[in-house]
């Protein structure tokens, strides 16, 4: 299955439709929610605790699978969070792309890890 299977829409809506059905929306305000995207984000980083920059990425082979179900926590939680603020999470990563064009011009940041405020 490749991500263009479904849309941020189609998606957005089945992890609606998941929540509805449980009735979760009694304790997904948007706090909550934001905190459940660290979460679910420290719970990703800690798979790859203590990997070398040339060691295998996540270093203990069996954390690998667990690696796409933990992107799809953050992702779900991500979803829920736009759902619940009605923010079209499409336009807001296209727009922060054109924001992030300005501050990084190519024939500046090209091949440079520095803070747009560094170059």
């Amino acid at each position: 299955m490749a991500d263009e299977t479904f849309t941020l829409t189609e998606l957005r809506s089945r992890v609606a439709a998941f929540n509805r059905e449980r009735d979760w929306a009694q304790f997904h305000n948007p706090r909550n929610l934001a905190m459940a995207v660290s979460v679910e984000a420290g719970e990703l980083l800690e798979l790859f605790l203590w990997s070398s920059d040339d060691g295998p990425q996540p270093p203990v082979e069996e954390r690998g699978p667990r690696v796409e179900l933990e992107m799809a926590d953050v992702a779900i939680c991500l979803l829920s969070l736009a759902d619940r603020l009605d923010i079209d999470l499409s336009e807001a990563i296209v727009r922060k792309l054109e924001l992030n064009a300005a501050k990084y011009p190519v024939d500046k940041a090209k091949g440079r890890m520095e803070k747009s405020t560094e170059l």
